[in-house]
């Protein structure tokens, strides 16, 4: 839902949402708004980790979960990292821009302050179809 608004506001069609698990909670959910205030650090997953952390009064979140459409890229991965999320779930993969599976492997690098639990691929062929759609429409 948060990647569909995204992509109607012109957006890269990229959502994400941080759950607390034990109470089957959304705590937060954000979409992409690089293009809407030119903030170029203005990923779904940055503004939905500033968004919980600033709900939860804490800059960890040990125990959330992070649901994101795209493979976050090395800057998120790293801000992942940071926060301490319990778990990632990733919905299509980024050969391109990609920081978890791709590129850097931010989790992977011996700097890495946190590496979460991952689950790649879930509802990967809704957002796939949706980022593919949106590109298309752009070329």
């Amino acid at each position: 839902m948060q990647a569909q608004k995204a992509g109607q506001r012109g957006e890269v069609p990229v959502g994400a949402v941080i759950i607390d698990p034990r109470k089957n909670l959304i705590i937060a959910s954000s979409g992409n708004r690089v293009q809407e205030t030119n903030d170029p650090t203005a990923h779904a997953e940055v503004l939905v980790i500033r968004e919980a952390t600033k709900i939860l009064g804490s800059p960890r979140l040990k125990g959330y979960n992070l649901f994101v459409t795209l493979e976050p890229c090395p800057m998120c991965a790293f801000t992942i990292s940071l926060t301490r999320i319990h778990h990632l779930y990733i919905g299509a993969y980024d050969p391109k821009g990609g920081g978890v599976f791709h590129g850097p492997q931010v989790f992977d690098h011996p700097t890495c302050h946190h590496k979460p639990e991952i689950t790649s691929g879930h509802q990967e062929e809704g957002a796939k179809k949706l980022l593919k759609e949106f590109f298309l429409a752009r070329r």
